[in-house]
């Protein structure tokens, strides 16, 4: 009998996953609550899903990509 879903996969790799989900929502959580974001929307997301959420979260929130000065004004 085949199974598809969760129960075909081995119980370590679900513990990890749910450990990595964890971390991640809350680490998301305290970040946003120190920057000053609605905290438990991001750890919400983060506990959803790995990693689309934190991806987004590091873009949008802590701005990884920041713009380049322009030099007209000197």
């Amino acid at each position: 009998m085949n199974t598809n879903g969760l129960s075909s996969i081995s119980p370590w790799l679900a513990i990890l996953l749910a450990l990595t989900l964890i971390c991640q929502g809350s680490w998301m959580f305290w970040d946003a609550r120190k920057r000053g974001h609605n905290a438990w929307l991001w750890g919400f997301l983060g506990l959803i899903q790995f990693p689309t959420y934190l991806v987004i979260y590091l873009i949008f929130v802590r701005k990884i990509f920041k713009r380049k000065a322009s030099g007209l004004g000197s």
